[in-house]
């Protein structure tokens, strides 16, 4: 028997990240980063539940304290992880949020850790290059068309490539399948993103 305390439910969760997000893009981008996770966990034969919470709250609190100054204990993401403390979540989900961001000092130890982080930015952009295609689409995306997309220094300014490629080598994996993988955990849920291109439920 395990003596851990019961982790918060999926569906408290995503109430809570929902009351503290306005943003549909956002809530979206924090779905997508959580089906990285969750397919990541699958994969690895980890705890998919813990994956699951530290993806769809990794950013939950960045619409109230967007931390602009980067302060590493203030703002994002320190503020929603007291917050998330204070209602019982476990630590390794805590340390994994804190670790998505450079800024924070927080050392990404965990495997799930290293996860969110590699996960994060890339979710970005491949939600980028697919709303760029023609289908609007990630059914109909493949990892060298993001890949190209990467060498566009004008195409998703606001994504860290140094942070997909950084990601990939702490978590251990080749980035182009990385890209595959994650590309295929998205399209699971790709009605859910507004993936699925247009018209489709």
């Amino acid at each position: 028997m395990s003596d851990q305390p019961s982790l918060p439910s999926r569906a408290d969760a995503l109430a809570l990240m929902e009351s503290w997000t306005a943003s549909d893009s956002l809530r979206k981008h924090m779905l997508a980063v959580e089906g990285a996770m969750v397919a990541y966990a699958r994969h690895f034969g980890e705890d998919e539940q813990r994956w699951s919470l530290a993806g769809l709250l990794h950013d939950f609190d960045y619409e109230r304290f967007p931390n602009e100054a980067h302060a590493a204990d203030e703002e994002h993401p320190s503020e929603g992880v007291r917050h998330l403390r204070s209602l019982g979540y476990p630590e390794d989900v805590l340390q994994a949020i804190l670790g998505h961001a450079h800024y924070t000092g927080a050392r990404r130890e965990t495997r799930m850790a290293k996860a969110l982080f590699a996960v994060d930015e890339l979710c970005g952009l491949i939600t980028a290059a697919a709303l760029v295609r023609p289908s609007r689409s990630v059914m109909d995306l493949e990892a060298s068309s993001v890949k190209k997309r990467m060498k566009d220094k004008a195409f998703a300014r606001g994504v860290s490539r140094e942070d997909v490629v950084q990601g990939a080598a702490e978590l251990g994996v080749e980035l182009e399948p990385h890209i595959a993988f994650v590309i295929g955990a998205l399209r699971e849920r790709a009605p859910l993103l507004g993936l699925a291109g247009p018209g489709a439920t």
